[in-house]
């Protein structure tokens, strides 16, 4: 669960799935290398592991003084050692996508208050760390370590004071494997021993600073090595086993809390759908164990928004082609995290259709119709739904009976799933409709094109049976086939018969 957040922290960052992780190995190497106590090296490997968690919690103050916050946090880990140097990459940095007036208030204000703003941005990112520490249950060790992650050897950084030895050795060992990490994977191992020198004695400890240059052949053999995923689960901490079933859900809602951190208009989405996506699969009538894999997916749905600036979330007027190019790709990042997080991975077909759509308009994989698991088609509805109820920075929040008629249309127009939203607002207290909505957004004349198709009714013989031109039949079927995601009569069959659309004594008027 600790590396799956990791995972995500790195989309913040903009560095590449699993730069955490690596800095893990190297950090634990590390550790083991300088001697460090049994206690010292197992906080090395939690605090390396959730040291860049709290970017998530600010994002969306980052973004208010930087704009693109996850561009900031990219070009802050490439700039210079010096003081004077990382003064003017802040200052320049400050009021991007404002125009010159507000650029120029905001830097005054930043000169003005002696950058107070960023102080308190970078201590609220710590003491988030410090709470996700504490309801995993990592130990005060590692709570105290997490205060310190902007700590500087020189007294320098934040908690203002703290210096030299006074830094847990955890943190000391996670902030230069942070570094070393990224010089590493793009330097390779001299630009590595190069990067940690140019910090010795300000940000760095200098006899910490010397033990890597002369280490750092041996502790970065194989680092790039193929799962750095495998590795880091191998070598956490003894004294911790598997999670049992209990242990696993509280971990999964914190997981549905990291994703809603990202910014302020998404606080509780996660959990509000997890919920609603239960009750719509138990009025489906799905059995426990589908109610379970429904709703732990949807806990992690949105884990992918951490890899979009908030900039784009928090963004008052209509979306760019760009940002919503940009948007589509949190599903996706939702995939992949899920998908790199061994257990986790059963999670993310499911997780990561919340954003498809039935008739193959949706993202990220464009899938359709009976293409869609069942699970994925409830949890889209269920996300729609919800979602309109909440205010966001472009609109108002919808009432409900507004939510429940944009549901309706949706599915009217073979967006979403029909059986899906009546579920979705049954479950919601809507009341129930008496004709329920027809799967894969299928009209009735439709339902009646495609039994008889499925039937193996020619075009022609078709036309003729609903009185109806051939041309008119054929556009029908092709509709059909796309709405459904089928390609051939007898995939149409399939689908027919397993919504229940081919009539049967139960449903044949006397």
């Amino acid at each position: 669960m600790v590396a799956a957040i990791a995972l995500a922290a790195d989309l913040g960052l903009g560095q590449p799935l699993e730069h955490i992780l690596r800095s893990c190995i190297i950090g634990t190497r590390l550790a083991d290398d300088v001697g460090a106590s049994p206690d010292e090296r197992d906080a090395t490997y939690w605090v390396t592991l959730l040291m860049t968690a709290g970017c998530t919690a600010v994002s969306y103050e980052m973004s208010q003084v930087f704009g693109d916050d996850i561009a900031f946090r990219a070009g802050a880990a490439e700039m210079g050692a010096s003081n004077l140097d990382q003064f003017r990459y802040i200052l320049r940095s400050a009021g991007s996508g404002r125009g010159l007036l507000g650029r120029t208030k905001l830097r005054v204000d930043m000169l003005r208050t002696k950058m107070s703003m960023l102080e308190r941005i970078f201590l609220d990112h710590c003491h988030v760390g410090m709470r996700l520490a504490e309801r995993l249950g990592l130990g005060e060790p590692v709570v105290a370590a997490m205060s310190q992650v902007f700590a500087r050897w020189d007294g320098k950084g934040l908690p203002q004071g703290v210096r030299g030895d006074d830094i847990a050795l955890a943190t000391r060992i996670a902030n230069l494997a942070n570094t070393v990490e990224i010089a590493d994977r793009t330097g390779g191992v001299d630009a590595a021993i190069e990067r940690a020198r140019q910090f010795s004695g300000t940000e760095f400890d200098p006899a910490l600073v010397e033990h890597w240059s002369q280490a750092a052949p041996k502790l970065l053999d194989g680092v790039d090595a193929e799962s750095a995923w495998d590795r880091v689960v191998a070598s956490q901490p003894s004294g911790r086993g598997a999670l049992t079933e209990a242990e696993l859900d509280d971990a999964l809602d914190l997981l549905a809390d990291y994703s809603d951190l990202k910014s302020p208009w998404l606080t509780g989405h996660s959990r509000a759908v997890a919920a609603l996506a239960e009750a719509s699969g138990r009025v489906a009538g799905l059995p426990e164990s589908e109610l379970l894999a429904l709703r732990r997916a949807a806990l992690v749905h949105d884990i992918g928004r951490n890899g979009v600036p908030n900039n784009i979330w928090d963004k008052r007027g209509p979306l760019t082609a760009s940002d919503k190019e940009r948007v589509r790709l949190h599903a996706y990042y939702t995939d992949r995290v899920l998908h790199r997080a061994s257990r986790l991975s059963a999670l993310a077909e499911v997780a990561s259709a919340a954003h498809e759509r039935s008739a193959g308009t949706g993202y990220p994989r464009g899938i359709s119709g009976a293409s869609l698991p069942l699970l994925g088609r409830i949890l889209a509805a269920s996300d729609a739904y919800n979602a309109m109820l909440e205010d966001r920075p472009h609109r108002p929040p919808l009432t409900r009976a507004d939510a429940a008629a944009e549901l309706r249309k949706a599915a009217r127009e073979g967006e979403l799933d029909g059986s899906a939203v009546d579920a979705v607002l049954a479950a919601a207290g809507h009341p129930v409709r008496r004709k329920p909505s027809t799967p894969a957004g299928l009209t009735a004349r439709e339902v009646e094109v495609l039994v008889l198709a499925a039937r193996g009714a020619t075009t022609k013989a078709l036309a003729a049976e609903l009185g109806i031109t051939p041309k008119t039949a054929g556009n029908h079927i092709e509709r059909i086939y796309v709405k459904i995601g089928a390609s051939s009569r007898a995939e149409a069959a399939m689908f027919a018969m397993q919504h229940g659309l081919v009539p049967s004594w139960e449903t044949v008027e006397p």
